[in-house]
């Protein structure tokens, strides 16, 4: 299981929520160690930022005591600068397994947590990044979590484009082995010439071969057609996964701006939670 977990927080409702509910749960499951991150944006405050780092300081001192008083073992951090590079390396520093990220409404990677701050965080960081979905309860009035955080590890949607990244992103769900109870393993032919997509498929389904005696569990693979962004979705649902693991980065030319078109659609569309797995 992913043993250090690095929360950013801006005390929003969805992060709240978050903190409250999901993260516990991650411990219940297998985490040893919370980094709880709060970041005073130097770009967006007008308010004296050494002022509001006190303040925020002592907010954030009240959550990790809660946090303490659930068994949970937490280094309450927070620091004044640009968040998402901030994020990035405090990630980096205490070499965490993963970040977790809280998100809320369908433009997540324009509305989630600190505005732009989770896209941007995403595409900074080498560590693995959780995005962890939520919504709004008309009925109940209230935010409430597409998933729950004990339960989402069981049935994992691993999709794989054959580029480098492949093997980071069986690594990364190899880290919570444990908890999967089956995965699906799947590779979208998107490319090619069509007389060449019989072949294509085929040589896909030997490369998906390889990559699931990778697992120690029950392992099934499928090889589709298509747009990959779809694809995937579509497969999650008819499978009724608990999440979708892909790599960060894809064949995309534009790969070192943009998340990659497909993890980017996925992320946004997707009510599933999103392992997204950095490439490099």
């Amino acid at each position: 299981m992913f043993e250090k977990v690095l929360f950013p927080t801006d005390f929003s409702e969805v992060s709240m929520h978050a903190l409250r509910e999901c993260i516990p749960q991650l411990f219940e499951v297998g985490a040893k160690k919370l980094y709880l991150v709060h970041i005073v944006d130097i770009t967006a405050t007008d308010i004296e930022a050494i002022e509001l780092m006190k303040i925020d300081e002592e907010e954030l001192n009240k959550l990790a005591e809660e946090m303490k008083a659930k068994g949970i073992d937490v280094e309450p951090i927070v620091k004044i600068g640009i968040p998402s590079l901030e994020i990035a390396e405090i990630a980096q520093e205490n070499n965490v397994d993963l970040i977790v990220v809280p998100s809320k409404g369908e433009n997540i990677l324009r509305q989630m947590l600190l505005g732009s701050t989770a896209s941007n965080l995403v595409r900074a960081t080498k560590k693995p990044v959780l995005v962890v979905k939520y919504e709004w309860d008309e009925e109940e009035e209230k935010i409430k979590c597409l998933s729950n955080c004990k339960e989402i590890f069981k049935r994992p949607l691993i999709a794989l484009d054959f580029s480098e990244c492949s093997e980071k992103v069986v690594n990364a769900a190899k880290m919570f082995e444990e908890l999967i109870e089956e995965a699906v393993i799947i590779h979208v032919v998107d490319y090619g010439k069509p007389e060449d997509l019989e072949k294509n498929i085929e040589n896909a389904k030997a490369k998906l071969a390889e990559f699931a005696k990778m697992f120690s569990v029950p392992v099934k693979t499928e090889v589709l057609t298509g747009i990959a962004s779809h694809s995937i979705l579509g497969t999650a649902l008819a499978k009724d996964s608990s999440i979708i693991v892909m790599g960060k980065k894809g064949r995309s030319v534009l790969k070192d701006l943009l998340l990659g078109s497909t993890a980017e659609r996925v992320v946004r569309d997707s009510k599933l939670p999103v392992l997204l797995v950095p490439c490099e």
